[in-house]
């Protein structure tokens, strides 16, 4: 277990004495800018589930979703980036002992906190294609227990892959990974396609109907709303999307070609982008979402001294 780790680690990220004074700015901007992150990851995330757990007009399983999602962006900010800041800090010391146990412990909170992210954003993408495709039914099929079963069994599993990932090979582990990756990307990209397209006809149809009736029903605010949320979680997706994917692609790169100064330097700046996608989603959260952002101001009003 702790060989494998060490020698992925020697490998892959920790440098050699050549290639310190090389990579001495990554480990200082890096340092700096996760120190930051961390900081409105912790205040944003954790303002972000006071406001979802006071906001009583979102559906229970839109927002037990956005809250697995708000905890592990939570566990980024308070635990993912010190023990990387840690580490890089003791890369830029020259002081490479004792970096194989810190960097045990940094992939295992990784683990424990990226896996609920990847299939938290596509369990997301499936609550809104069910709703939006489902439409009277959703309600009957898509309880508030079944969705807290699947958050416990992506959080349970996501406990399993981090215990995993310390014992099984890296070779094995690596493909699978991507293979997990490359799945939750492709599968969200595509119900968000199918939504698009869902969400389009019935505007159409709905338009039509107005036209021959000369009213706006109910139907109309329904679909709209719909369609509000699914682009709010769309949002969500896309930012995920950018901050992943460069490490995903770069994770690839040093398994076929292998490892070098400048692909190391790049994978510092890699887990930055990535635990930059933390701080963003409450953002996204607060500009896409009407009812959170009421949630958070009100929260904000109460917390901020008043001038009036």
């Amino acid at each position: 277990m702790a060989n494998s780790l060490c020698d992925e680690l020697r490998l892959l990220y920790q440098p050699k004495s050549e290639e310190v004074e090389a990579l001495n700015s990554s480990y200082i901007v890096n340092c700096i800018l996760n120190v930051l992150l961390s900081l409105t990851a912790i205040i944003l995330n954790g303002v972000t589930i006071q406001a979802l757990r006071r906001t009583s007009s979102l559906p229970k399983p839109l927002k037990t979703l956005l809250l697995s999602l708000a905890v592990s962006d939570l566990g980024v900010g308070f635990l993912c980036q010190p023990f990387y800041v840690v580490l890089l800090v003791k890369w830029l010391q020259r002081n490479s002992e004792s970096t194989c146990t810190l960097y045990t412990v940094f992939v295992s909170a990784m683990g424990m906190f990226s896996v609920p992210t990847f299939f938290g954003i596509m369990a997301l993408s499936v609550d809104r294609f069910l709703a939006i495709y489902l439409h009277l039914r959703y309600q009957e099929l898509v309880t508030h227990k079944r969705v807290v079963a699947a958050v416990i069994s992506i959080w349970a599993f996501s406990v399993l892959f981090s215990l995993a990932r310390l014992w099984i090979p890296k070779d094995f582990f690596s493909v699978m990974f991507i293979v997990i990756a490359l799945v939750c990307l492709l599968t969200t990209a595509l119900l968000y396609y199918k939504i698009y397209l869902a969400v389009r006809r019935h505007r159409e149809q709905i338009e039509a109907l107005q036209v021959q009736q000369g009213t706006q029903n109910d139907e109309t605010a329904n679909v709209s709303g719909l369609r509000k949320s699914a682009v709010g979680t769309f949002y969500v997706y896309l930012v995920f999307l950018i901050c992943y994917l460069p490490q995903t692609c770069r994770f690839i790169a040093v398994v076929v070609s292998g490892s070098s100064t400048f692909t190391k330097g790049l994978t510092y700046y890699c887990w930055t982008l990535i635990f930059l996608n933390s701080s963003l989603n409450p953002v996204i959260y607060c500009w896409k979402m009407r009812h959170i952002r009421h949630a958070i101001l009100d929260i904000l009003r109460n917390v901020l001294p008043s001038h009036s």
